[in-house]
């Protein structure tokens, strides 16, 4: 008889939005050296990736240094059955890159991304550049490389110059130096990824719904504070078109394990519905530089 013994997988899949060479593609690689990438058309696809099978875990973009949220990701969170497990900074270094022989002088359309735009806002408007939102950046040069128009420039970043063939006709374009975007890698709930140790600097991740009531948001919060927990971030947004409540999207710093957080996170389900924890995960190096 033989036996047939498979070779064990030894690098993960991560699923990302976008085409190689988009900035969450850099941030998969940041989180998982040589991890094998899933590029997808959205968020919701590389979620279901995760589920499918088809992805171990899933890289998703939440903040910008400029634009801010990224839009839907805090609709897609609370209701993707995957757990925040690490966060990482990615600098977004802009290029603007167009077929070969094209000149900066004879762009006169530009294409990126939705919130690399207004991150360029400044720029474009100083060229007088139409710009035109793409589904990524990387989608947006291999558009162009596609179209092999010289008057068609895309905003994407330097690799994705090298995977679609275009050259760089300016660097570093985005109107403030600080431009970043984090990422959060997320993972099945059914995993049981281990908590950081509890020494460690960690942020926890939930959303919650307030009651009705007066005052329910500053009575809600107000455990953190009494417990000496920093809430490093709070954002309100709509839930179904509902003006009469919101949902909150909030990080603090500290262990679910921890006497003060579970006393803070106690208070909180006083005066909050739908308290539902999204993660715990080490807080990255790039808050501490």
């Amino acid at each position: 008889m033989i036996i047939t013994v498979m070779p064990q997988k030894t690098t993960p899949t991560l699923s990302f939005q976008g085409a190689l060479g988009a900035y969450s593609h850099l941030a998969c690689d940041n989180f998982k050296p040589g991890c094998q990438v899933l590029p997808c058309v959205d968020f919701a696809s590389a979620i279901r990736a995760v589920h499918e099978g088809q992805a171990d875990l899933a890289c998703l973009p939440v903040d910008n240094s400029i634009a801010g949220r990224v839009a839907d990701m805090h609709h897609l969170l609370p209701d993707s059955q995957l757990q925040i497990v690490a966060e990482t900074f990615i600098p977004i270094e802009h290029c603007v890159m167009s077929v070969k022989g094209a000149t900066l002088k004879g762009i006169q359309h530009v294409h990126s991304h939705v919130h690399a735009l207004p991150q360029c806002r400044q720029y474009i408007k100083k060229q007088g550049w139409q710009a035109h939102v793409a589904s990524d950046t990387a989608a947006a040069a291999e558009m162009v490389a596609e179209k092999g128009d010289p008057t068609q420039a895309a905003i994407a970043s330097r690799i994705a110059a090298g995977i679609y063939g275009l050259d760089i006709l300016a660097e570093n374009v985005a109107d403030a130096a600080h431009n970043t975007t984090r990422f959060v890698l997320m993972a099945p709930m059914a995993n049981k990824c281990p908590l950081p140790d509890i020494n460690t600097p960690c942020l926890t991740s939930f959303v919650f719904q307030v009651r009705s009531i007066p005052a329910a948001l500053y009575k809600a919060l107000g455990g953190f504070a009494t417990n000496g927990l920093n809430l490093v971030k709070i954002e309100s947004y709509m839930i179904d078109g509902d003006f009469a409540a919101a949902r909150f999207y909030a990080e603090v710093e500290g262990h679910p394990l921890s006497k003060s957080m579970q006393l803070a996170l106690e208070e909180l389900g006083f005066y909050a519905d739908a308290v539902h924890l999204l993660g715990t995960y080490a807080q990255h190096a790039f808050r501490q530089a």
